[in-house]
């Protein structure tokens, strides 16, 4: 149902570095870019991710209640994908763990503060 999600970025290069280096193995496509302004990371079937400076020219800022969650496919990928996002200078929101029912997750916050989720449920 979910076609994208966008985070916001007040330093585009260095977001598009970040999310480059985050996302490598989750073998993500750019799907769609505009030099200087946005790039869309697909990876065929399901939800893509917009990383873009906001289209009204205003300081971008993570929303509360706002996150962004990847299913890298096994709890050892969500202890990984956690284990790169401290290694790029995220925020530790959660380390990775059992959350009941099924849900295995680790919570970080992306260089804009924008919170992400890795999951995996089973």
């Amino acid at each position: 149902m979910l076609a994208y999600a966008t985070v916001g970025t007040n330093d585009l290069p260095k977001a598009l570095a970040y999310y480059d280096a985050l996302l490598a193995d989750l073998n993500p496509q750019v799907v769609m870019e505009e030099e200087g302004n946005m790039r869309v990371y697909g990876g065929g079937t399901g939800a893509m991710i917009m990383v873009t400076k906001p289209y009204d020219g205003k300081a971008a800022t993570p929303g509360n209640g706002t996150m962004l969650a990847l299913s890298p496919g096994s709890k050892e990928a969500v202890d990984a994908i956690h284990a790169k996002a401290m290694e790029l200078g995220s925020a530790d929101e959660g380390a990775p763990g059992d959350r009941g029912q099924g849900f295995y997750g680790a919570y970080f916050r992306d260089l804009d503060g924008n919170k992400i989720c890795a999951f995996h449920l089973g």
